[in-house]
């Protein structure tokens, strides 16, 4: 069985998958406008707990340079169209993501 991330920008939601079952659906918020958040399949290539601000309690590097999922210190951000392309998720999101999405963990961005 593998674990992987689905994430929808127009919906504002990742979800976690095993194969094809759900395991859980997360709120996110995703790029602006300007600095929208880039539709590809990916790699998780790295973790750190407690990054530098704003990116909440947890960074997950993605194999696009420059882009991550991680959690932030603005929650009223989540659900908008508010960041520089990354994805956010609340603090306590992207830990329980974290325990389950391993590095080498593939993750789909679409519309």
């Amino acid at each position: 069985m593998a674990i992987w991330i689905d994430i929808s920008t127009l919906k504002h939601r990742l979800k976690l998958m095993d194969d094809n079952k759900l395991i859980k659906a997360y709120p996110i918020a995703v790029g602006k406008i300007l600095t929208p958040t880039p539709s590809g399949t990916y790699t998780i290539i790295n973790k750190q707990l407690n990054p530098p601000a704003p990116f909440g309690v947890l960074w997950m590097g993605l194999s696009k340079p420059h882009y991550g999922i991680h959690g932030t210190n603005n929650p009223a951000s989540i659900g908008k169209n508010r960041s520089h392309g990354c994805i956010r998720m609340f603090n306590h999101d992207v830990l329980e993501l974290s325990s389950r999405a391993t590095i080498g963990t593939k993750v789909f961005i679409h519309n």
